[in-house]
């Protein structure tokens, strides 16, 4: 199933929208990619103007920003806390961002969109 980023096919009122022309190759988005926990693992994917997007399948460390002393150390996850996108998420261990999850500093919320940015960065929580 290919997803479409054109216009819909409805007004914002709920009115039927005439379309002026047809789908476009460009208009095509990609499935969403779900991060897991596992051995790093990245893919790169082309886009617009030759550029590419470093996408992450799945993460074992994260970049943990420690708040009070503002130092950044690489820490291994332990696993997923809980996750305010979908409750599903932390049974499966999926990280996105604003999920908590648990490390070996502690807890702390990702900050990045591991999905897209290709790296997991997170903020420190105080207990």
């Amino acid at each position: 199933m290919a997803l479409w980023q054109g216009k819909s096919k409805r007004k914002p009122t709920g009115g039927r929208l005439v379309q002026n022309r047809k789908k476009r190759r460009y208009e095509v988005g990609r499935e969403p990619l779900l991060t897991n926990l596992g051995q790093e693992n990245l893919r790169q994917y082309r886009t617009m103007g030759g550029n590419y997007k470093v996408k992450m399948l799945s993460a074992a460390y994260a970049n943990v920003m420690d708040p009070k002393t503002k130092l950044v150390k690489r820490v291994k996850i332990v696993k997923v806390r809980s996750n305010p996108a979908n409750p599903n998420y932390v049974q499966r261990n999926i990280m996105n961002r604003g999920a908590t999850i648990q490390t070996d500093l502690g807890m702390a919320r990702i900050t990045s969109r591991p999905g897209q940015d290709g790296t997991i960065n997170a903020v420190l929580l105080s207990e």
